[in-house]
């Protein structure tokens, strides 16, 4: 079902895959954490060719493309667009520059280009947002000011940021010799969209079906209030499609869908009992966070930050159920108000 394309000086790993349908090039971008690369996607139609998911801009990952480009002959003249199934930076990261070098279209989401305008548009409001929405839930000073530079680190590895076509939930685009159903999967990312070629029964899953990696659901500030239920609701979507080949955006592509996604699903109600557990005595969202994952010393500022949205994300999601309670106090003047969550029945 694959084939793997001799590796050369600068050329990114690529392997070919699903050639009797129409190829597939699955290009592994490098990424300068422990992910280690992300997956972009190559499809030649008669209309040109399509790039999926970027990757992040960096120096070796634009040393990639420039190879990438050259062994496929890939130019403004046979280029037809650049589609992103989500706005995070491992995979929009490059889009801008690419466009600028191709001119074609960028494809993407409404509500993904708003976070990106609100991450690391000319007026962005993300950092100042997601401090406060920490400092809110426990998080002691020092890390806040961590977070804060690791958040706007990441501005010159997304940037140009391109001029964005949105495409929707339910729409049909055609690229590659087939036909694709956008579908809405939101929860690791507001906006995601997994596209869908049911004709060979194969999907380009971006983030949201991975593998061997659980995609990290994060609740964030001015977004999606309940992104766990987000996130399961698009698992039981792919559930009624025939799936044959998921296109992840990390890891390698993988066939075994159905039940994957089963062990999603009972993944994330198990670490529900779990923090429901916790919470017999109430707790922060970061005290919820160190429980289960850790902080930063054992953890990375990058890890942390999607940790702790974690966390939240899932007690949100037992308050929504009914199955935990909130506890907001005010503080005295000056003083920053906390939120905490105690189980909702009490053993």
């Amino acid at each position: 079902m694959s084939d793997h394309i001799e590796q050369q000086e600068a050329m990114p790993p690529i392997t070919t895959w699903d050639s009797e349908n129409g190829a597939i090039v699955q290009v592994r971008i490098p990424l300068p954490f422990s992910l280690r690369w992300v997956n972009a996607y190559l499809l030649q139609g008669e209309e040109g060719w399509t790039i999926v998911d970027p990757g992040l801009r960096t120096p070796q990952a634009e040393v990639a493309w420039e190879a990438v480009l050259g062994h496929f002959g890939i130019e403004a003249a046979n280029a037809y667009h650049i589609v992103l199934t989500h706005y995070h930076p491992d995979h929009l990261g490059m889009a801008g520059l690419l466009q600028q070098q191709l001119d074609v279209p960028v494809l993407l989401s409404e509500t993904g280009w708003r976070h990106a305008q609100m991450l690391w548009g000319e007026e962005q409001s993300m950092t100042e947002r997601m401090v406060s929405f920490m400092r809110l839930h426990g998080v002691p000073a020092a890390e806040q000011e961590q977070l804060r530079e690791h958040m706007d680190s990441f501005i010159p590895l997304v940037s140009p940021l391109p001029d964005v076509t949105y495409f929707t939930d339910g729409q049909v685009l055609t690229f590659g010799g087939r036909t694709w159903r956008a579908i809405e999967t939101a929860g690791h990312a507001p906006g995601h969209m997994s596209l869908f070629d049911e004709q060979h029964g194969t999907l380009l899953a971006g983030d949201h079906v991975l593998p061997q990696i659980s995609p990290n659901v994060s609740l964030l500030p001015n977004s999606d209030p309940a992104p766990l239920h987000s996130f399961l609701q698009g698992l039981h979507q792919l559930l009624a499609l025939d799936i044959r080949l998921a296109l992840p955006g990390h890891r390698h592509p993988f066939t075994h869908v159905r039940a994957r996604i089963e062990e999603l699903v009972r993944h994330h109600e198990e670490r529900l009992d779990e923090l429901e557990q916790l919470l017999a005595t109430p707790r922060t969202g970061y005290e919820l966070c160190a429980q289960l994952f850790g902080t930063v010393g054992k953890l990375s500022v990058h890890q942390f930050r999607f940790a702790m949205g974690e966390a939240i994300a899932h007690v949100a999601e037992l308050e929504r159920r009914g199955r935990a309670v909130r506890i907001e106090e005010v503080g005295a003047e000056h003083e920053t108000p906390s939120l905490s969550w105690r189980a909702a029945v009490q053993v």
